[in-house]
């Protein structure tokens, strides 16, 4: 049968051109097979080259991935070391809590805002957060909660498995726990996380992001003491998240205990007589500078501190005027006023430019170099120990003007003014105390006679802080000697003290001074007194501007300021009370007064008793 009919011939079609065709078909035949051939081989190289790789060049890098998908790694939290006072009782410890972390190396950020939600936290606060750990290494956790409540540890347990958030972690921890209502909050200080500017620090060139560490005061400066060191566990667990097995256990070492110098009794009465005011009080051991109470008022509460303060209350703290982060007792530098004359007496007998029996006429004021200074009242003829009493500013611009700016520094240098006490607290201010090289230092320009007259009552350029002025007086009244102040108990063993050789009688006088401040009917604290104590003490009232300004501006108060000591021989304690815009010293007084009746109420109550021995049929004290 023709393979063409006629109706589909092709008149061009010629059978001796259909051979030629059959070897085109043959030769695109075979071409297809040959490509084929080159893709499978292709293939098959791509394939093996991946075996190798996998099998071979990385198997230690896939290996360890896939441990990490069954091997974890679990922080174990040092505790921190308690804070004991001087009796031994516990004012700083730690509770038990529990924290949610995150494992970054299995970190998916599509999770966050499910996290975020079952742990109740801004998603902006837990972003900032990961966000500062972006250059650290994977394996390094984060902790994102302390403290979590019930229902935050539940929703973590039953999230944490492969199915749903594999990097959610929960693991036991310990949180600080200071004392209600801030009680010695500036002396304590509180915790928190390390900032990006800390890290970048010498000092804590050792730690790393996240770490908890002192951020003030004993905590800070005791930091290294109190830090233990972390643990690690390393477990194996299922799909689930739960733990099969322990690998390896390397416990935590908790920090060390310390114990203060600090009275917790004396401290709380302390607080409690300064009442929320602005200001300070500072009780300290003038024999061995032990730290008995620092106040500074307005306080702040550290717990807030403890784990991350929450923005409402960290914009509380910062925006209020009254700055309570400021720790008044060593960072408020203020003119001490008339608290500074017995500093002025003592360099006037030592310098031999006045004796106790020198007398000064005052007629309410008196006039150097061309200006009129006035005086509080008009006094007579005065001499140390009245000036002292009545606090007689005329007295004492006299006594200013023989020394000179240059020789009332060097005594007053001698007491400790003008320089750091070096407490064991962070950020310690030095004051000023003014002299002819500290002007043409600071203000480039020449020291003029009448600046002398305005120190010479504790004005002017010279500042001090609550600290050294206890320092300064309680050195004075126990015979020329200052031992650093300090707050770690014992310390005073390994501490040099300075001394001034200084006339034992010249420093009889100006004690006796300060005595009749308190005790004898002409002085300016009697309010002070104390039955059967002999409390010795100083008065003051320091302005904040001058006359002029302050007539324009009657809001503004001077602060009032009492630094005293007791008893009168030998004495056990120093004590600086500080009254921001109280006007007037004999207020500060009072602070002072019932500071120092707490101590010797205490002294007096913790005495050893009687023993009693009690019969069968009768009582009868046995007296030791």
């Amino acid at each position: 049968m023709p393979i063409f009919t006629a109706k589909t011939r092709d008149p061009h079609f010629d059978l001796q051109d259909k051979p030629q065709l059959r070897d085109d078909d043959a030769k695109f035949a075979s071409n297809k097979i040959t490509v084929f051939q080159y893709i499978t081989v292709a293939i098959f190289l791509f394939l093996i080259a991946g075996f190798w790789r996998l099998q071979v060049q990385e198997v230690t890098a896939y290996r360890e991935a896939a441990d990490r998908n069954r091997i974890k790694s679990l922080p174990l939290i040092a505790p921190r070391g308690k804070i004991l006072d001087r009796d031994g009782r516990v004012i700083v410890d730690n509770h038990s809590t529990f924290s949610a972390i995150l494992s970054r190396s299995n970190f998916k950020e599509e999770h966050l805002p499910s996290i975020a939600e079952g742990l109740h936290m801004d998603m902006e606060e837990m972003e900032s957060r990961l966000k500062r750990f972006k250059n650290q290494p994977s394996y390094q956790t984060v902790f994102i909660k302390e403290g979590l409540t019930p229902g935050e540890i539940q929703f973590v347990e039953s999230h944490n498995d492969q199915d749903t958030f594999p990097e959610l972690e929960l693991i036991h921890s310990s949180k600080r726990m200071y004392p209600q209502y801030g009680v010695a909050a500036h002396v304590l200080g509180y915790t928190g996380e390390m900032s990006e500017a800390e890290l970048s620090t010498p000092d804590f060139a050792q730690f790393n992001q996240g770490d908890v560490i002192g951020k003030a005061g004993i905590e800070r400066y005791y930091n290294d003491i109190l830090m233990g060191q972390d643990g690690v566990k390393s477990v194996i667990v299922d799909n689930k998240g739960q733990i099969q097995e322990t690998l390896s256990n390397t416990q935590a070492i908790p920090g060390k205990t310390i114990q203060l110098t600090l009275d917790l009794d004396i401290q709380i009465v302390a607080e409690l007589v300064l009442g929320g005011r602005r200001g300070s009080v500072v009780v300290l051991d003038p024999r061995n500078g032990e730290i008995l109470a620092m106040v500074s008022s307005p306080t702040y509460d550290p717990n807030k501190f403890a784990g991350r303060i929450r923005k409402a209350d960290w914009a509380q703290i910062i925006n209020n005027p009254d700055n309570p982060l400021l720790n008044r007792a060593i960072q408020a530098q203020l003119a001490p006023g008339s608290t500074f004359k017995p500093i002025v007496a003592m360099a006037g007998l030592e310098a031999g430019v006045i004796t106790e029996n020198t007398t000064f006429f005052c007629p309410g004021s008196a006039t150097f170099y061309g200006h009129t200074y006035k005086c509080h009242s008009r006094h007579g003829s005065v001499s140390l120990r009245y000036a002292l009493a009545q606090s007689c500013d005329v007295y004492f611009y006299n006594v200013g003007n023989l020394l000179g700016i240059d020789k009332l520094a060097e005594y007053a240098g001698m007491t400790g003014l003008g320089q750091k006490t070096n407490v064991d607290l962070p950020s310690e201010k030095s004051g000023i105390l003014p002299s002819t090289q500290w002007k043409a230092r600071q203000v480039r320009t020449k020291w003029f006679g009448g600046e002398t007259i305005s120190v010479a009552i504790g004005q002017g350029a010279l500042i001090v802080t609550p600290l050294q002025l206890a320092a300064a007086v309680g050195g004075i009244a126990v015979g020329g000697i200052w031992p650093k102040p300090h707050l770690l108990k014992d310390q005073a063993q390994v501490d040099p003290s300075r001394k001034a050789d200084w006339q034992p009688n010249h420093i009889l006088n100006v004690v006796g001074g300060m005595y009749s401040v308190v005790n004898d009917n002409f002085g300016t604290a009697t309010a002070a007194r104390l039955p059967g104590i002999e409390f010795c003490g100083k008065t003051g009232t320091a302005q904040l501007a001058s006359n002029d300004y302050l007539a324009k501006h009657k809001e503004i108060k001077d602060n009032a300021w009492f630094v005293g000591f007791a008893p009168r021989v030998n004495p056990e304690i120093a004590i600086v009370a500080l009254f921001e815009a109280g006007e007037h010293g004999k207020d500060a007084s009072v602070i002072a007064r019932n500071v120092a009746k707490a101590y010797f109420d205490k002294k007096a109550r913790t005495r050893r008793p009687p023993q009693v021995a009690y019969l069968p049929f009768s009582r009868r004290t046995v007296d030791n």
